[in-house]
């Protein structure tokens, strides 16, 4: 795949193995953190800026999918065993399940859903996030 440029990137979506609950034990839905991240040190990184829309994605076999939802809160910077991203997000009542992803025709092409094990920071294109948001709006979500 080329390299991406800014204007392919509707929303980075940040991985995490560790459920909500694990990360931060008070975090309940609706409920908003501000949390720092690891990320892979690639170019991606330089794409990455204050204010840009930015989700946590659970990975595995355990309600995989889209858990919060907020914001990029400035560029990733050093830490000590690799690049740091801090992000404000907000945890979803219910999670955006990967099945429900993958049924979408706009979003079943999201990186995150062709290579599970792929860069962590992922990313959404338009349509994908478009998806993630109508997910979010449909009735008993």
């Amino acid at each position: 795949m080329p390299r991406l440029g800014p204007d392919d990137v509707a929303c980075w979506l940040l991985k995490t193995t560790r459920p909500p609950h694990v990360i931060d034990p008070g975090w309940t839905p609706g409920g908003v953190r501000e949390l720092t991240r690891c990320v892979r040190a690639s170019y991606r990184l330089g794409l990455m800026t204050a204010g840009a829309p930015c989700l946590l994605w659970l990975s595995g076999r355990a309600d995989p999918g889209v858990h919060a939802i907020g914001a990029v809160l400035g560029a990733p910077r050093p830490g000590p065993d690799g690049p740091l991203v801090d992000v404000r997000l907000r945890l979803l009542a219910e999670p955006v399940p990967r099945g429900a992803l993958l049924a979408d025709a706009r979003a079943r092409t999201a990186e995150v859903l062709r290579m599970p094990a792929g860069s962590n920071p992922s990313w959404l294109s338009d349509p994908e996030f478009a998806a993630v948001h109508d997910l979010l709006e449909a009735p008993g979500a």
